[in-house]
């Protein structure tokens, strides 16, 4: 399925989010700097873009027309997402951030039950409630066992601090990513382009993290050069062309619960990458032979998924049940 390979490459891009701001912790940075700046940097890529596709009159309709829910939804993709993402740099190192990040696939199953789906039946449309997929679900376990192995070399070195304040942050964020992207995604039904819902996405945001960065300016001051710097890559590589992409994938199937959640499983390769820009970057040690088998039992499963959802009937099934 093609929506899978668009889906890890997006990964690649989003690798850096967790390498860099790792990076700026250990160099001092503060977290709100490297949270805010990173959407300052999207915004003038994603205008260009969105200027270029002439796409800017139905944005502003949409924004015009739900306001509330379109504010709402952006901040629960965006701010409560990477917030939480970004403060747990300052506690946990880059594999272990990504490699509780990897939970967001098993968040994104979880949360099915919470749309609706319209099918047709012989007494015309029906909204009915969406069923978790089973068969997802399942290979969504295979691919987390594989990412546990690649932890499990790392765990004793994880302190109480480390728990609170560098894990269950990422939890939050792991289940605010996928909610707030599928309510945009129902919000609009495909009335934007991905370009498009990423520009409108970011600008309502863009209040809550100039809010932010005021707080930062208060209590840390400016952020140094290199900050800066690092914050801009992070911006286009994961920001422009990563969330680009996965919002790409993820919009392309988003009436399919079965390929959506294999679409979002691919983002359990960010480890993988991780890992090896940890290697290259920080200089951190090779991976051991468990985590080598972890990163196996991951390939596994991304292969398992494609398979099902190339191949898979459930969502045939469901209608079918259904009508």
């Amino acid at each position: 399925m093609r929506e899978i390979g668009i889906g890890i490459l997006s990964s690649i891009f989003f690798a850096v989010t967790f390498i860099l701001n790792r990076s700026m912790e250990l160099s001092g940075g503060s977290w709100l700097w490297s949270s805010s700046l990173r959407f300052f940097f999207m915004l003038p890529f994603l205008l260009v873009i969105v200027y270029y596709r002439k796409g800017f009159a139905p944005m502003k309709k949409e924004m015009r027309q739900q306001p509330l829910p379109f504010f709402l939804w952006s901040v629960v993709a965006f701010v409560l997402f990477y917030a939480p993402l970004t403060y747990a740099a300052a506690f946990s190192p880059g594999w272990l951030v990504a490699g509780t990040w990897q939970l967001t696939i098993l968040a994104g199953v979880l949360l099915t039950p919470f749309f609706m789906l319209t099918i047709q039946t012989k007494n015309g449309p029906q909204n009915v409630r969406q069923r978790i997929p089973l068969v997802s679900l399942s290979i969504t376990f295979i691919i987390l066992i594989g990412v546990v192995f690649i932890q499990i070399p790392h765990a004793q070195n994880v302190t109480i601090q480390t728990l609170l304040f560098g894990v269950l942050p990422i939890l939050f964020a792991a289940f605010a990513y996928p909610f707030g992207n599928r309510k945009m995604m129902a919000l609009l039904d495909g009335r934007l382009d991905t370009f498009q819902r990423v520009l409108a996405m970011t600008m309502m945001t863009i209040p809550v993290w100039a809010l932010i960065s005021i707080i930062a300016l208060v209590t840390v001051g400016l952020p140094s050069m290199s900050q800066l710097i690092q914050s801009f890559i992070v911006g286009v590589s994961s920001g422009v062309i990563a969330t680009t992409l996965f919002f790409m994938a993820t919009d392309r199937v988003r009436n399919d619960q079965g390929k959506l959640a294999a679409v979002e499983a691919t983002q359990s390769t960010q480890l993988i990458f991780v890992i090896l820009g940890e290697m290259a970057i920080l200089g951190i040690a090779l991976p051991t032979t468990l985590a080598l088998f972890g990163i196996i039992v991951i390939i596994i499963g991304m292969s398992l998924h494609s398979f099902h959802a190339a191949y898979g009937h459930s969502n045939t099934i469901f209608n079918n049940q259904k009508s």
